[in-house]
C-alpha cells in the first residue's frame, strides 16, 4: 500500500534531500522517454515543508504523437511502481497525475501550444535551504529569462503522421 512506504524515507529527508529525490525522479523519467527530448528546468518554489521541482520539454510534440508520449510516461510510472491517481483525458490539455510509494507527487501535463510540463511535488519533510537543480539541461538553459514555446523539432515527436501502432492514449477527447 502506498502509505506504508512514505514516512519510512521520508521521515529522515530535509528539503534539499527530497529535493534530490524530485529530481532523481524526473531524471528517470526522461531517460524513459524514447527518442529523447528537449528539456530545460522551470522554477523550484517551495512552501513551509515542502518544494516542487519542475522540467518543461522543448520538444515539439505534434496532436498525433501526444497519445503515444502519454502512454509512454503512463507506462514508465506504473512500472516504476507509481499509482496513476487521475488521468485527465482532455485532447488539447491531456494530463496524468501519478504518486510514488514516498508520497511525492508527480504529474505530466500538456499545456498551451502543446508544451510538455512535468513537475514533482514532495510530501513535507525537514526544514532546509535547497540548491538548484544539479542535472543540466539537453539544450539552452534559458537561465533569467522566461521559457519559450516548444521551439525544437524531433523527426519523431514532432511528426505530423500518427505511429502505426495504437497507443491508449488515441482517440481521446474532452
Amino acid at each position: 500500500m502506498l502509505g506504508e512506504d512514505k514516512k519510512g524515507l521520508t521521515a529522515t529527508m530535509d528539503m534539499q534531500d527530497a529535493a534530490e529525490h524530485a529530481d532523481s525522479m524526473l531524471d528517470a523519467t526522461f531517460e524513459a522517454i524514447k527518442p529523447d527530448v528537449e528539456w530545460a528546468h522551470g522554477q523550484t518554489s517551495s512552501g513551509n515543508c515542502d518544494l516542487t521541482r519542475r522540467r518543461t520539454v522543448m520538444t515539439i510534440i505534434s496532436d498525433q504523437r501526444r497519445g503515444n508520449f502519454l502512454g509512454m510516461i503512463e507506462r514508465y510510472w506504473k512500472k516504476s511502481g507509481y499509482e496513476i491517481t487521475a488521468v485527465n483525458s482532455n485532447k488539447h490539455s491531456p494530463a496524468i497525475f501519478a504518486q510514488s510509494p514516498e508520497g511525492f507527487a508527480i504529474v505530466l501535463n500538456v499545456g498551451y501550444e502543446g508544451q510538455v510540463f512535468f513537475r514533482v511535488s514532495t510530501p513535507c519533510v525537514d526544514e532546509s535551504d535547497v540548491a538548484d537543480p544539479t542535472a543540466e539541461p539537453n539544450g539552452p538553459a534559458y537561465e533569467g529569462v522566461a521559457l519559450p514555446r516548444p521551439n525544437v523539432r524531433s523527426d519523431f515527436w514532432s511528426a505530423e503522421a500518427p505511429v502505426a501502432s495504437p497507443s491508449p492514449w488515441a482517440g481521446t477527447s474532452s
